[in-house]
């Protein structure tokens, strides 16, 4: 039977510290060198990344100033008329505060029943339609009826269903060049909001290149030991099938079977052809799950073992730290969950990131991960040995931009991307400090059939 090591087993050492069987010089240079590449190309996404947001102010700031300055009135209620937002102007003109504004409904701001009646009528008509340069009279602070050019237009959640809809007024021609411009505020806010995802993700990426290449490492090695054997078994076959069609004795034939060990390579040729196979196989998946992870996904629906993700996340964080870090994982062989598993990937890197952050400075730094599926609801706990969460940042961890860590060592946007990306397959996040000592992040997500 072949001897050689399993795909998952540990590369054997020499007796040289650091030297792995199989693995030449060149290799360590080759991966040495890309690990150059990839420190590179991470300092350029983290200048990208500040300029980005940067930008990312400026357009927020843009957005409010453009409310506090418009002098035309702005409400926002949703599909029956009720009121949720108002802008400052509208205050000013009926001389109402918000709180009196909020929960009535926007009928009540017209000046007279007949208007209150155009006004049902025209967005009853007209509900799933914009409705421009409509005259109505409103009810201004002095009690005077005042006409206002309306315009009313439907506003939409992300998969088209109708959520209400937003009601301007305003002198001719000046709000709608203002409304053209919060638009394209909007949308470069959205382009910018892509941008600095992927660059994130990209940030994550770089910073586990060493863990991925280590894991690529062994089952690559495998298959290389296996095909040596394979080519040498080929040439033994070789020589006693030379003798076998020439005519060789039986005798002859008998004692060079023997002298090649011919039925040794019998035996061991399957064993041999299926490890090669799952060599190949595990390399495939290594390659495939780091496509799926790098590659933005973000309408992918599909089902898949939550399971599978984490422990291949554990993999590739643990692959780039150092050997102290335990982690422990204690979950269900299966989590079905349904949704896109490249992002699920990038939380559950994401938080093993942290824990490691966290306790790198400890002697014995250590994550648990455990996990259970109760009825419709999957539920898993990182508990880190960590310092915690300062009392005054809890409530802010999960906020954009946050971040507790050194400038350059973080871009206080990972947990603020998992925490959308949880939200996205229908689950929770949540953090807390453990009554035990250390943090613990929570994930609630729904399961699929």
């Amino acid at each position: 039977m072949s001897d050689q090591p399993k795909p998952n087993l540990p590369l054997q050492h020499t007796g040289h510290p650091g030297e792995l069987v199989g693995v030449g010089e060149d290799v360590w240079m080759d991966v040495i060198h890309k690990m150059d590449e990839v420190y590179s190309d991470l300092l350029q996404y983290e200048v990208a990344l500040e300029q980005k947001n940067a930008k990312l102010e400026e357009s927020q700031q843009f957005i409010l100033s453009v409310l506090t300055s418009m002098s035309d009135i702005l409400v926002v209620c949703d599909r029956n008329g009720n009121i949720e937002d108002v802008n400052r102007s509208l205050l000013d003109f009926t001389g109402k505060e918000l709180d009196e504004l909020r929960g009535t409904t926007v009928f009540e701001l017209f000046a007279d029943d007949v208007a209150r009646t155009q006004a049902r009528h025209l967005l009853t008509l007209y509900g799933e339609e914009s409705v421009h340069d409509c005259e109505l009279p409103l009810r201004a602070r002095d009690g005077s009826a005042v006409p206002v050019s309306l315009n009313c237009t439907p506003r939409y959640n992300a998969v088209g269903k109708s959520l209400g809809m937003v009601v301007t007024g305003r002198p001719v021609g000046e709000l709608r060049r203002a409304y053209q411009a919060l638009r394209q505020a909007h949308e470069d806010l959205k382009r910018t909001q892509q941008q600095l995802l992927h660059s994130e993700k990209m940030a994550s990426l770089g910073r586990l290149v060493a863990g991925v290449a280590h894991e690529l490492n062994n089952p690559i090695s495998f298959i290389l030991g296996n095909v040596h054997a394979l080519q040498r078994y080929a040439g033994r076959l070789e020589s006693y099938l030379a003798a076998l069609h020439a005519g060789e004795a039986p005798a002859r034939l008998a004692e060079l079977r023997a002298e090649l060990r011919i039925d040794r390579i019998l035996a061991d040729l399957p064993p041999l052809i299926e490890g090669t196979i799952e060599g190949a196989e595990r390399t495939r998946d290594i390659v495939d799950g780091l496509k799926r992870f790098s590659a933005i996904d973000r309408d992918e629906q599909q089902s898949f073992n939550l399971t599978e993700v984490i422990e291949r996340a554990v993999r590739w964080v643990c692959k780039a730290t150092r050997e102290g870090f335990r982690v422990q994982v204690r979950l269900p062989a299966q989590i079905p969950v349904r949704g896109s598993p490249g992002q699920m990937q990038q939380v559950m890197m994401n938080l093993v990131q942290n824990a490691w952050d966290a306790t790198s400075d400890l002697p014995e730094p250590w994550l648990d991960i455990e996990g259970k599926v109760e009825g419709t609801r999957a539920t898993i706990r990182f508990h880190d040995n960590g310092p915690g969460i300062a009392e005054q940042h809890l409530a802010h961890v999960f906020d954009p931009f946050f971040t507790t860590k050194p400038v350059g060592k973080g871009t206080g946007l990972g947990l603020s991307i998992s925490y959308g990306i949880v939200e996205r397959h229908g689950g929770q996040l949540s953090a807390r400090n453990h009554p035990a000592g250390g943090a613990e992040l929570v994930i609630e997500l729904p399961v699929s059939d």
